[in-house]
């Protein structure tokens, strides 16, 4: 088994999102030289910040306790490390919607308390947004967004501080093999030209695309689901202007602060719905069934299902007939196939994954860096 107890090891980080960046920064702050390999002109610009900005803090995963219970002990943790990036200033607010909920308003009230979460009753101008015939139980929470541009700026600072990560942008990690030295020989592409260099590890953090390199590589396809999805950034009314409002558990919706972005000077919200967010999907399962996510998200006719997420959401709650819609972002989602059954979040960690030295690594919240790192300090000896 390889073991990243000796120092200077020369490491591949491909993907340059928040899971990239992170470990890159944390594999440098072990006393090694890290590479990281970027294909677009900036880094963390995809999932990274096509995503709710939610800090989670559990309440999302009333079926899934074991991801729950992570996020309540790994949110404090990222709002001590990166509070810079992190918003507070709404009140967060959520409720459980009917029919079709999957939790009653007791069970997701008792749920909430079983893991330490905080919860009570929304006050009486709260709850009076709500229509009654569809919002069983209306509850305060506390739970954050986070700006993924600081957050950028903020691990671009850190590992700039330590010195030992070179980061190469427009660069493609096109395949991945073993050398007669022992060492793992990375190809890739910029501007054009291929080169290759020699890397004691290399770690595939490319969320959606990590079966490009997978495939490429002639290694097995790691089986997962993807899905072509929309987040509409609006302007909410004033009403709910500081407020972040998530109805549950089941094909509902969220309205979040989007802290990333501005649009007319101001803050706008996100503006996700289960049931038209995702507007179609697909699984790799084989080399053959294998999309290259990038290439499907850069050809996708896009037509925004806004109409029909504020059609149904007003049914819940009157008042966002008064949202404006300004613009939406467009992202491949992607999770492991058993998270459709109960909506956890495991993270993925494949080590030497047909290749020693060669490891995959995956998670779909931001707060599973920590999860990730934990993971490669155990498998690898850090």
């Amino acid at each position: 088994m390889r073991r990243l107890t000796e120092l200077n090891k020369r490491i591949a980080i491909v993907g340059g999102g928040v899971f990239g960046l992170y470990i890159s920064w944390f594999l440098a702050g072990r006393g090694h030289n890290v590479t990281v390999f970027e294909r677009e002109k900036e880094l963390m610009t995809h999932a990274s910040y096509h995503n709710q900005a939610r800090v989670h803090n559990g309440y999302h995963y009333p079926r899934s306790v074991l991801t729950a219970l992570r996020s309540r002990i790994s949110m404090p943790r990222f709002v001590a490390d990166f509070g810079e990036c992190v918003y507070k200033d709404f009140k967060k607010v959520y409720c459980v919607g009917r029919p079709l909920g999957k939790v009653t308003g007791q069970q997701f009230y008792t749920f909430c308390r079983r893991i330490g979460a905080e919860i009570e009753p929304a006050d009486r101008a709260t709850a009076s947004l709500m229509n009654p015939e569809h919002v069983e139980a209306c509850f305060i929470a506390r739970e954050y967004a986070f700006d993924a541009l600081k957050l950028r700026d903020l691990l671009l600072q850190r590992i700039a501080d330590g010195k030992r990560v070179k980061i190469l942008l427009e660069t493609e990690v096109t395949k991945v093999s073993g050398s007669e030295v022992g060492r793992l020989s990375v190809e890739f592409a910029k501007g054009g030209e291929s080169s290759s260099e020699q890397f004691d590890e290399v770690f595939n953090c490319t969320y959606s695309r990590i079966n490009f390199i997978t495939t490429r590589s002639s290694l097995p396809v790691i089986p997962l689901k993807h899905e072509m999805t929309e987040m509409c950034l609006v302007e909410v009314p004033d009403a709910i202007k500081h407020m972040g409002i998530t109805i549950m558990c089941g094909p509902f919706f969220s309205v979040m602060p989007f802290p990333g972005a501005r649009i007319n000077g101001a803050m706008p919200h996100s503006f996700s719905h289960v049931r038209y967010t995702p507007h179609y999907e697909w699984h790799d399962t084989d080399e053959k069934s294998y999309k290259d996510a990038y290439l499907k998200l850069s050809e996708d006719e896009r037509h925004s299902a806004w109409h029909l997420m504020v059609q149904d959401a007003s049914r819940f709650i009157p008042v966002l007939r008064e949202c404006r819609y300004e613009d939406s972002l467009w992202e491949v989602k992607t999770v492991l196939p058993r998270s459709e059954t109960d909506d956890s979040r495991p993270i993925l960690c494949r080590f030497n994954y047909g290749l020693n030295g060669f490891h995959v690594i995956m998670g779909g919240k931001v707060d599973n860096v920590y999860d990730a790192v934990a993971a490669i300090s155990k498998e690898l000896d850090v």
